[in-house]
């Protein structure tokens, strides 16, 4: 028998607070153009053909997404930190069924302007490699260090990238980066990518837009909005 070919699926931690956005309650569930944020960032991933499953992973008794006939799954067993959400999210998987061989595309639930174009070019740079990667712009501002709130010094930008989502790795390879920090609180991970970096790994770095922000302060909700209300004006199906 032929073996399966690995699938791919989407893990959305969404049990985060959002203290620095300035909301009353979590970023994700602040309206944006006319619905919550983060149903936007679903809306983008479920259109990607090639991800077979679309797990959102929310606070112990958040309900919110727990919606009848949606397209995406929906677990509430997320973490303290956004590490322990997507280790957990990953176990799930797995407690499901999901082969360690399938791949996992972890992506920020206030990152709403991702385009299923953009997550199919990761998709297309990541099938063939061994490692997996993730979503990122080179760094293209003078970067400073600070002391004390003042400037100390320049630093060098050239081969420094951000960071973005998805970040797309192997279930068992992530899972198991991540479990080597369980016991820590994982402690230094900030990202899927740092945790694969520990392990001895180094992720392939495929460029993202500069659209694909994360909202993260209070300003960025109106940013995000004007860019959300002109695709539509572009077009309505754009992706």
């Amino acid at each position: 028998m032929n073996a399966v070919p690995p699938r791919c699926h989407a893990l959305v931690p969404c049990a985060g607070s959002g203290s620095r956005a300035g909301t009353p309650g979590p970023k994700q569930y602040q309206f944006l153009a006319g619905q919550p944020l983060v149903r936007h960032t679903l809306a983008a991933l479920v259109r990607v053909a090639r991800i077979e499953r679309v797990l959102v992973v929310a606070a112990p008794g958040d309900l919110t997404l727990r919606v009848a006939d949606a397209p995406w799954d929906w677990a509430d067993c997320g973490g303290a930190t956004r590490a322990e959400s997507v280790f957990n999210g990953l176990g799930r998987l797995r407690s499901d069924g999901v082969p360690d061989t399938d791949w996992v595309l972890v992506h920020d639930a206030a990152r709403c302007l991702v385009t299923p174009a953009l997550v199919d070019a990761l998709i297309d740079a990541c099938l063939p490699d061994a490692v997996g990667g993730l979503l990122a712009l080179p760094l293209p501002d003078t970067l400073k260090s600070e002391v004390g709130g003042r400037a100390a010094a320049t630093i060098e930008r050239a081969g420094k990238w951000l960071a973005q989502t998805p970040q797309m790795f192997r279930l068992g390879t992530l899972h198991a980066a991540l479990a080597a920090h369980a016991a820590s609180g994982f402690a230094g991970i900030t990202d899927e990518a740092s945790a694969i970096e520990r392990a001895g790994l180094r992720p392939l770095l495929v460029r993202g837009s500069a659209q694909n922000i994360k909202v993260t302060w209070p300003e960025d909700f109106a940013l995000a909005e004007a860019l959300l209300a002109a695709r539509v004006k572009q077009s309505p199906a754009m992706e």
